[in-house]
């Protein structure tokens, strides 16, 4: 199977997936009375549904790696094409719930992102950065892992990379966090009330750090000139910023 029609076909699951899951969204908003996320107790302790949906997000991100898991050849590119799908996945989700649901109004509204371990609150637009850097990212990596010789980020870009996803772990958890820290209140139940950009963007550039290592070690190798398509010893094209897409 060529790279192209592994694309697709994870590309399709994750749409079918994105579909599934703006509908169960949408069959428990409507049962707890709340298609608008963002207010106070979002999950209702109704029949067990906060057990359940925990267990459901959860088995998700399984689905999801699994499906990376079955398209790629070694670690690197399964992780690659999970990303890929859980980033397709992730938009599409949003783009379903407009016609469903009629929300998102705007790419700045409060969601309720995730509740493991605590609940995750951001707008939608942060997610949806993170999204499209993922789909980026593994895109950058499927092509590259074709290569006999595939560059990889440095050792210290990885630690930039995990410090990036600490800071945004916090901003999206902090109100949660912090509540739970003082053994005040309900982690459970805060609304937060101001997302903390400044940490969200300094851990989003973090993130892009490798990326931007790999896609720089790659287009930029000594005797060799950026855009040039050419092949490598085992006869495969190279990367070409111009195209890599047709290479597909």
């Amino acid at each position: 199977m060529t790279i192209r029609s592994r694309l697709m076909h994870v590309a399709i699951f994750a749409v079918a997936m994105a579909w599934v899951e703006s509908a169960v969204v949408l069959y428990l908003r409507v049962l707890v009375d709340r298609l608008q996320p963002y207010q106070p107790d979002p999950l209702p302790h109704f029949g067990g549904l906060g057990g359940a949906e925990i267990i459901r997000e959860a088995a998700t991100l399984v689905m999801l790696l699994a499906v990376g898991w079955l398209a790629g050849t070694n670690l690197r590119s399964r992780l690659a094409y999970g990303a890929l799908a859980f980033g397709v996945w992730d938009i599409f989700y949003y783009v379903f719930l407009v016609p469903l649901t009629g929300w998102p109004a705007s790419l700045l509204d409060w969601d309720l992102l995730f509740l493991i371990p605590f609940p995750w609150w951001g707008p939608v637009i942060a997610p949806v950065a993170i999204s499209l850097m993922m789909i980026a990212g593994g895109m950058l990596t499927i092509r590259i892992e074709r290569r006999k010789r595939p560059v990889h980020p440095r050792g210290w870009m990885w630690l930039a990379g995990a410090a990036g996803i600490g800071l945004i772990l916090y901003a999206f958890m902090a109100d949660s966090i912090g509540v739970f820290l003082r053994v005040s209140g309900n982690a459970w139940e805060v609304l937060p009330e101001a997302f903390d950009w400044p940490v969200f963007l300094a851990g989003y550039f973090l993130m892009l750090v490798p990326i931007a290592d790999m896609a720089g070690r790659t287009l930029f190798q000594p005797g060799k000139s950026a855009g040039s398509l050419a092949a490598d010893d085992t006869g495969r094209e190279k990367f070409s910023p111009l195209k890599s897409m047709d290479s597909f």
